[in-house]
Formats: structure tokens, C-alpha cells, sequence
């Protein structure tokens, strides 16, 4: 009896098609993309990719089809990850699912059809290269749920096992995925969310970090500045910049003039050039505000609105609704955008504006400008002023979004000598946002010249892959990986302006975002024994958590970044502080709140 090799080849056929199609695509991606997987993690992943697909063949109602939606998944995988790289240095993350409602709503019309095209034919191709019936099916699926078992199952020891075995740099994510490839990457990282999700700190989890962060209270107020208090019922007006930075630091591009109006660069220069330590860099805008909001640090690789912040809690709104403000939020955007709705409500907001209470009149692309965001704003609080109802008025803007369009009626100002024709937009962007924003400072403080008011850039944006315009001027590198610790302040750091009224900017320094509320309730003279007033670091030190790494700012300026594995003292120390701070948030926002009890005690 002659052994056919027919069935084997009916196995193996599909898989070396499939290693082709990995090849060229790999390929591609590196030629085009200049993300490349480290040679072992590719030969890596292959195997772990044709491991796959062995028993997945066993679905196969087609072998043709297979290969075609194999081929299918290979693109969204590997290009997917590599465009968030070349576009926020990073790869694709689990929470980004949390994210991904709202990431669908931002794509304008063409790329939500090609997005739409895309599902289309993958759910067609699906559809004809699949079936779950019989019993090769059956033992297809069991085998590939035993290969994802130990994720689900003991996430813990996996990402424990696979940590020892490939490594994790938490800072450094682009490395991680090139060293690792996309499954592993993917297996690894999942498994490390399903091993964070935690139960919330108990009672005297949080009753010691309470102790431990209330002694840091008093260094951290002998030696913050002495600003003056004033009346509590004067108005704040706090506005979120959407992508707002000072592209003049890119000496490469060749700008023509100043990107900022005149009378904004005079002001931010009467205010010592301070710049607010933001959470993220170059998206993720509801991070920003929830520290400005909420007075605690995020370090997480998370959209904390969607994921973290499931309680009422007493955040910079609640406390000046309770002082006897009218807490307004304004946001000409989908109200559903990163779960605004439940977010605003829950950080105390009165009442929350958004895109359909505006009337869209002056457009940039799809963004209502700035200008009229502000004068139909101003608008809706003449009935309040005349009530002497003290306001809150929170401004988010929406324009200032890639790719950063201007309308035909707003006049392009700056050149970009360097040819780099998205720096132009930006810069023009900027100086339109700036024009604007003075403009409404103006009509602000000529209704009244005691207005306590706060604005700072969200992020900075994003201005081609691989941080391509900030490299050019010697701003950041290419790579997270070659940042200096100069780098990785500047990588987070934007444009703030505190004006307290007649008495005008205050230098503030470089201040983390989430020290933001606790300062206005100070300049206010309104009590701050709320527990945001718990996360002021003591010694004069700056501290802004990111992702694996903080960085620390001295009284004199000094920087130092603090990344693992080798921590100092002074860094363990200050991880020590951080950690006692995320105790305390995890409790105040998805927790019990005993902190709440602890401090009414």
C-alpha cells in the first residue's frame, strides 16, 4: 500500500501560503512603515503564527478562502499595530478597546468607509473560509481555546513566565512589540491587563496611604508659592486648548514668524513661560482633562473616562457646585466622545454643551472655530452674570484636530521655510487658536477684571510618524528608546496660563496637571481638604508618571527620569508616593471611597 502525500499537502499548502503572505507583509511594513520585527521575534512569531493556523485549518470550509482571510488578519495584526507606532510611538494596547468607540467616531467620512469596507470584507471572507460544524471544527476550536487557556485562565503566572522569558519595558512599547512580534505581544499584554484587574484597595490599604500622603502636606506647602487668596465667588473660567504647543522650538522647519499672537507670547512671557507635565502626548485628550478635573496623576496606558471612572467623586466641579457655582461644560463634539456624558456628570458639571447645542457657524473642516466656540459660550452665561450666580465655565475646544484644516476666510500667516507642509497647518492652526483665545480673554475680563482664569495645551501634537518633525529640530528622537531625560520632559510639556485676575499671570514654573485643581481652590480661598489635596509631592518636586517611568522636575529645574530596572533611592522614594497616590485613586474612582470616611473622621 503506496503513502499519498495529497492530504499533506492539502495541510501544508495553506500554511506556506500563508508564510509567504507573512513575508511579503512583514516586508512591506518595514519598507513602507520603518517598523521592523527584531530577526528572532519574526522567526518567532512565523511559527507562532503557522502553530495557529494548523489547528484553525480545521474550520476550513475552504482552503482558498482560508489563506484570504488569513491573509486579512495578518494586515489588520501587523499593520495596525505598525501605524500606531509610526503615529504615537506605540503599539496597539488592550485598553485601546475601551477606546474604540470613540476612535471610530474621529475618522471623517472616507476613512470611516474604508474602515467600513475593511469589517466588510473580513466578515465576508469569514463567512466563506469558516465553518463550526462537525467534528473537525469542534476539534479545531477545543485546540485553539487550550492555546489561549493560560492567558484567561492564570493571567499572573503567564505574564509572569513570558515577562522572564522576553522581558517588559514598560516606557518602551515600541520595543517591546518589535522584540516580541504581535502575538506574543498581544498574549503577553493582555495577560498583564487581566492580571491588573484587581479588586479595589480595602479600608487600611487606603487608611495608610491616607497617613502616608497626608504627612507629605505640609513640606508640600512650605514650599509651593505664596499666592494671595481672593473671594470665592468670583467667576473661573478654565479652557483645554485641543493640541496646543509652541511650534516655534522647531528650528528645522523654518518658520517665518511667531506662531503665537503677539499678545499671547507677551503674556505667556509675564507668566515665566510655564508650561503644564500633561498624562499623554499627541491624543487622548480625556486624560488631560480628568487630572485638570480631578487633581490625581494618570499612569496608565488608559482612557481613564471609559475605564476608571465609575463614581461621583468630589473633582474641581463637584467642590464649586457645592461653594455655590454653576458648573458648566462646554464641548462642541459628539456628547458621547469618551464617555463624556457619564464622565462630566460624575466629576459634578451642572450642565454639559456639546455639539448639538451649538450652532456650527464657523467651521474649519468638520471643528467649530474657536472663535465662535467662545462668543456663544460667553452668550449662554449672561443670564447667570445677571443673576450674580458665581460660574464655572470649562471650555473644551475641537479645533486644532489633524489634519489641522483652516477655512478659506482665516488667512495663513506663517510659512514653513523646511517644506514640511503639515508644520505649516499646525503653526497657522496655533496662531488662529492663539488670536482667538486673547481675543476672548479680552471680552472675559472686560466683564469682569477678577476672573480667575486657566488654560493650558491638552497634548502636543502629532506632527508626522516617528516624531518626525520633533527629530528633525533635535526635540525628541525617533525613538522612545534614545529619549533623554530632557526629552521625555519635553515630550508632555505645554503651554499654562493661571491669570488671577488683576493681579495677572503667575509663574507657576513647570506644574504637573493634576496639581492644577488644588491651586484654583487656593487662589480661590475655598477649602482644599478634599483628597486631591493629598496629591501634592513634597520637597518642591514636580512629579509626572508615565507609562513605566516618571519624571521629576527640582525646585532649580533639574530633571531626572526615573525608568526601571535600576531605580535610585530618591526614585524609589518618589515610586513610593506615586504608588500610596494610585491607592487612593483606585479606591476615590472604581472603589469604595473609604478615603472619603477616612477624612470625615
Amino acid at each position: 500500500m503506496s503513502f499519498s502525500w495529497r492530504p499533506v499537502a492539502r495541510f501544508l499548502g495553506p500554511l506556506a501560503a500563508i508564510a509567504v503572505i507573512y513575508l511579503v507583509l512583514q516586508a512591506g511594513i518595514d519598507s513602507v512603515l520603518g517598523v521592523a520585527l527584531w530577526r528572532g521575534a519574526l522567526i518567532r512569531d512565523l511559527g507562532l503564527t503557522l502553530a495557529l493556523a494548523a489547528p484553525a485549518l480545521l474550520l476550513a470550509r475552504s482552503r482558498v478562502w482560508f489563506v484570504g482571510l488569513a491573509a486579512v488578519l495578518l494586515l489588520a495584526l501587523h499593520g495596525g499595530n505598525a501605524l500606531k507606532i509610526r503615529i504615537l510611538g506605540g503599539p496597539i494596547m488592550p485598553d485601546d478597546l475601551y477606546a474604540l468607540r470613540s476612535l471610530v467616531l474621529i475618522l471623517d467620512n472616507q476613512r470611516l468607509a474604508l474602515a467600513a469596507v475593511f469589517v466588510g470584507i473580513l466578515g465576508l471572507v469569514g463567512a466563506r473560509a469558516l465553518t463550526f460544524r462537525g467534528r473537525r471544527a469542534r476539534a479545531g476550536l477545543v485546540a485553539l481555546c487550550l492555546v489561549a487557556l493560560p492567558v484567561v485562565a492564570s493571567p499572573k503566572a503567564t505574564v509572569g513566565a513570558l515577562d522572564d522569558l522576553l522581558g517588559n519595558i514598560v516606557w518602551d512599547q515600541r520595543t517591546n512589540y518589535e522584540s516580541r512580534g504581535p502575538l506574543l505581544h498581544m498574549a503577553q499584554e493582555t495577560a498583564r491587563h487581566l492580571a491588573h484587574l484587581s479588586p479595589p484597595p480595602r479600608w487600611e490599604a487606603v487608611r495608610t496611604a491616607q497617613a502616608f500622603l497626608h504627612s507629605n502636606v505640609v513640606s508640600a506647602h512650605s514650599s509651593e508659592p505664596a499666592f494671595q487668596a481672593q473671594a470665592p465667588s468670583r467667576p473661573v473660567v478654565m479652557v483645554v486648548l485641543e493640541s496646543f504647543w509652541d511650534p516655534s522650538v522647531l528650528k528645522n522647519a523654518g518658520l517665518s514668524r511667531d506662531p503665537l499672537d503677539e499678545r499671547f507670547r507677551a503674556l505667556w512671557e509675564a507668566a515665566g513661560h510655564s508650561q503644564a507635565l500633561v498624562p499623554v502626548f499627541g491624543g487622548y485628550t480625556a486624560n488631560s482633562e480628568f487630572e485638570a478635573l480631578c487633581g490625581f496623576p494618570i499612569a496608565e496606558d488608559t482612557v481613564f473616562f471609559e475605564t476608571r471612572l465609575h463614581n461621583k467623586v468630589p473633582c474641581l466641579p463637584r467642590l464649586l457646585s457645592e461653594a455655590g457655582y454653576a458648573a458648566t461644560a462646554s464641548h462642541p463634539n459628539i456628547p458621547v466622545f469618551w464617555n463624556r456624558v457619564n464622565a462630566y456628570d460624575r466629576v459634578g458639571f451642572n450642565a454639559y454643551r456639546s455639539r448639538d447645542d451649538f450652532v456650527l457657524d464657523d467651521m474649519h473642516g468638520d471643528y467649530l472655530s474657536d472663535a465662535s466656540l467662545y462668543r456663544q459660550v460667553l452668550d449662554t452665561l449672561r443670564p447667570m452674570r445677571e443673576s450674580g450666580t458665581p460660574t464655572f465655565t470649562y471650555i473644551l475646544t475641537l479645533f486644532g484636530h489633524l489634519d489641522f484644516p483652516l477655512n478659506d476666510a482665516t488667512p495663513r500667516v506663517v510659512r514653513a521655510a523646511g517644506g514640511d507642509e503639515l508644520v505649516e497647518r499646525y503653526a497657522n492652526t496655533v496662531y488662529e487658536k492663539s488670536r482667538a483665545f486673547m481675543a476672548f480673554l479680552e471680552e472675559v475680563y472686560a466683564r469682569d477684571p477678577e476672573t480667575l482664569v486657566v488654560a493650558f495645551g491638552d497634548h502636543l501634537p502629532y506632527l508626522g510618524p516617528d516624531f518626525q518633525a520633533y527629530q528633525a529640530s533635535g526635540v525628541l528622537a525617533a525613538d522612545r528608546a534614545e529619549f533623554d531625560d530632557r526629552m521625555f520632559r519635553d515630550l508632555v510639556a505645554t503651554p499654562l496660563l493661571i491669570i488671577d485676575g488683576s493681579r495677572g499671570p503667575l509663574p507657576v514654573g513647570a506644574l504637573p496637571l493634576y496639581q492644577v485643581p488644588g491651586l484654583v481652590l487656593s487662589l480661590l480661598g475655598l477649602d482644599a481638604s478634599a483628597p486631591l489635596a493629598l496629591t501634592r509631592p513634597p520637597d518642591g518636586v514636580a512629579l509626572r508618571p508615565l507609562p513605566g517611568l516618571h519624571v521629576a522636575l527640582d525646585s532649580d529645574g533639574t530633571v531626572h527620569v526615573c525608568r526601571p530596572p535600576v531605580l535610585s533611592e530618591t526614585c524609589l522614594a518618589e515610586q513610593a508616593w506615586l504608588d500610596k497616590v494610585d491607592t487612593l485613586s483606585r479606591d476615590l474612582f472604581l472603589g469604595q471611597q473609604h478615603v472619603l470616611q477616612i477624612r470625615g473622621q
